[in-house]
């Protein structure tokens, strides 16, 4: 999964985007300017391949959405979060409207999926999740999430849960750093793994794994961890969905070598896509090196993720009585301040 440069798509762009090893299109802020912009960029990407390249976007609400003005303004996890502790009900029903809102919307553009919700714990310690997530207990979190993909899904967009099997007990930012969690499995697997299995257990599509070594475990960090992806996620927790790799750009997957290694890597573990962004060089790079064929069983999993095709635009979508209502109530909730992260940061 690859990037591009601007608002249009570029001759060289559409020719690399052609590579049978490419399998969709990561969107950021630089590539939006209004919706009906956006629409037909969706629509030429979609269109490039006989079969469809999957668009997707980072889109989760509060610091880390990439598309604003014409889309609601979603507020940060955390305020679900905070609902649940004065009204539980209430905070699950918020969620469940909150999914469709984000889904109905990118849908409605083109965009097929949004890496969200979630799933790490808020336990005051991450530079990088902090607010993102919905609460500090993982029980709490599960119910949340679920009810979080259950109005994706309503919307007719699936789910990637991030990032397996936890960053919020780190402090280091992986995007800048290799973050290092010591505790033993036992300790990670009843804590920040519990959302993972519970929402496994009710069907989550797919999840994409934290760049975290976790040295009790693995010397690798989780996404490019066999031990992590076949044995735990896939073997003992029963995941049957699709494995996005978080962006091998980033700081913490250095350690793994050039990109194509990285690339290289992330597969052999068990990703089924690859992210690379913000450095068309080296994806590029990695196109002309990696020699691998495509598995099938990745295909079969990642065509699952196309989202359902939407009949209404953006515009007449929210003409609609139900994106009113929900739209509105989702506004009424307090949002943080924006901290204004840097469109060249993935931020999954």
């Amino acid at each position: 999964m690859l990037d591009l440069r601007g608002a249009a798509m570029q001759a060289d762009e559409r020719e690399f985007l052609q590579h049978p090893l490419v399998g969709g299109v990561i969107l950021f802020a630089r590539n939006y300017q209004d919706p009906q912009q956006l629409s037909a960029l969706t629509h030429e990407i979609h269109n490039l391949r006989q079969t469809p390249l999957l668009v997707a976007v980072d889109h989760e609400g509060g610091r880390v959405q990439r598309f604003r003005g014409d889309f609601s303004a979603l507020p940060a996890c955390h305020r679900y979060g905070e609902k649940y502790a004065a009204d539980p009900k209430a905070a699950f029903a918020l969620c469940e409207k909150a999914g469709w809102l984000l889904a109905a919307e990118l849908l409605s553009v083109g965009v097929d999926l949004s890496f969200a919700p979630v799933l790490d714990l808020d336990k005051g310690l991450s530079q990088v999740i902090g607010d993102r997530a919905l609460h500090s207990d993982p029980e709490v979190v599960a119910e949340l999430a679920r009810h979080l993909m259950n109005g994706m899904k309503r919307a007719g967009m699936m789910a990637v849960g991030k990032h397996f099997p936890g960053h919020g007990s780190v402090i280091e930012d992986s995007h800048h750093a290799v973050p290092v969690d010591e505790r033993p499995y036992v300790d990670i697997a009843m804590s920040d793994c519990i959302p993972f299995e519970r929402l496994i257990n009710a069907g989550l599509p797919a999840l994409m794994p934290a760049h975290v070594i976790y040295p009790e475990v693995d010397e690798l960090p989780s996404g490019f961890s066999r031990r992590w992806l076949q044995e735990v996620l896939r073997e003992q927790l029963g995941f049957q969905g699709a494995i996005f790799s978080d962006d091998i750009s980033m700081a913490a997957a250095e350690r793994l070598g050039d990109y194509q290694a990285r690339a290289e890597a992330a597969l052999e573990a068990g990703c089924d896509m690859v992210l690379i962004c913000n450095n068309q060089p080296a994806a590029i790079e990695v196109l002309d090196t990696l020699q691998r064929e495509i598995n099938p069983a990745s295909q079969v999993r990642l065509m699952r993720m196309h989202g359902m095709q939407a009949e209404d635009s953006l515009t007449a979508l929210q003409q609609s009585e139900e994106w009113r209502r929900v739209a509105d109530e989702i506004a009424a909730i307090e949002t943080m301040p924006e901290l204004g992260l840097g469109d060249d940061e993935i931020q999954t």
